[in-house]
């Protein structure tokens, strides 16, 4: 090759591409594939402001209604736009912003009692599902026998079913009258009571649970459960002291995600109470108490709502490290 063709080549190679006449849609993707770094972290925000703005202008609604007085409610609920927030940060109370709903909450209607009732059949739910789900867990994932798959999806398929298909038949037999049962309920029979609530939350929610855990005591190596059995411990002892500590991202996810669905669980829960909070009606059946037969507060319902998501909002803050790990950590098998 003689210097006149080098200088072509290097004259050619140096050359810039001519412009194509692009419409919007291919600009964008050319420059996508120039840079695809910069069109990830665009494509993030832009879903991450999206998810932030659907997920907590609800909030900020309810916010907004909670403080606003109940004479300027017609303004609010069905003028949206017309409420100034700037105000609250102002401190200027004379557009009838009332700071005291949160207040009259619990003055008006006992709620406490019903966020207490939802609370502790939510807590005693879980502690019932993780502890049968360990169980039947450790049985699916550690253990070999016949038929192994087709009862797990036997399982699993009970999680198919919509809620309402099981409330027929456990309506009939909560109301029937037993006689054993006559000495502690006042009628023999299971309403009104936490267990008409327990008994089918627990059954509702345990296959996911199960699910969940079945994956991560799989994952177990089987040498940290034989050393644990050479200490003499047995089968139940090495899941709890070994087996269940070692799946603690796997038990934090199964046991957040039980309490928040019973805690804020409405169809069964209605139905099985009369509604008084002395007869462990729930949450839902609380904030429902502001509405009467010839008014509505809905700015005590909106603070009573705020309210009720406080101890699920702490739960999640507390355990989000685990749930991220449990989520992520559990769909993969080594």
């Amino acid at each position: 090759m003689n210097a006149d063709q080098s200088d072509e080549l290097t004259e050619y190679d140096t050359e810039e591409e001519p412009e194509l006449d692009r419409g919007p849609l291919e600009q964008w993707a050319a420059n996508a594939i120039k840079n695809p770094e910069r069109t990830y972290k665009a494509m993030f925000y832009t879903a991450t402001v999206f998810f932030l703005v659907t997920t907590l202008f609800p909030f900020y609604w309810l916010l907004m209604v909670a403080l606003t007085e109940r004479g300027n409610l017609q303004d609010i609920v069905f003028t949206p736009g017309s409420f100034d927030p700037a105000l609250l940060a102002e401190g200027d109370l004379t557009m009838g912003i009332n700071v005291y709903a949160f207040v009259e909450v619990f003055t008006t209607v006992p709620f406490h009692r019903y966020v207490f009732n939802s609370f502790v059949i939510a807590a005693v739910t879980t502690a019932i599902v993780i502890v049968v789900a360990s169980l039947a867990g450790y049985v699916f994932g550690r253990l070999q026998f016949p038929y192994k798959g087709p009862l797990m999806l036997l399982v699993l398929i009970v999680s198919f079913f919509p809620p309402a298909a099981f409330f027929i038949p456990l309506n009939q037999l909560f109301n029937t009258p037993v006689a054993v049962l006559e000495p502690i309920m006042s009628d023999g029979t299971l309403y009104n009571t936490p267990h008409a609530m327990l008994i089918p939350f627990s059954a509702l929610f345990m296959p996911l649970a199960i699910f969940i855990l079945t994956t991560f005591y799989a994952q177990i190596p089987d040498g940290l459960e034989d050393a644990a059995r050479v200490e003499g411990t047995t089968r139940i002892g090495a899941l709890f002291r070994v087996i269940v500590p070692l799946s603690a991202p796997g038990v934090a996810t199964a046991g957040v995600l039980t309490f928040i669905a019973v805690y804020n669980e409405y169809f069964f829960s209605s139905l099985m109470t009369d509604g008084q909070q002395g007869n462990w009606a729930p949450l839902v059946e609380g904030i429902l108490r502001y509405q009467g037969q010839y008014e509505v507060l809905f700015n005590l319902m909106a603070a009573a709502s705020i309210i009720g998501v406080i101890p699920v909002a702490l739960l999640v803050v507390v355990a989000q490290e685990k749930i991220v790990s449990g989520l992520t950590t559990g769909a993969l098998k080594e």
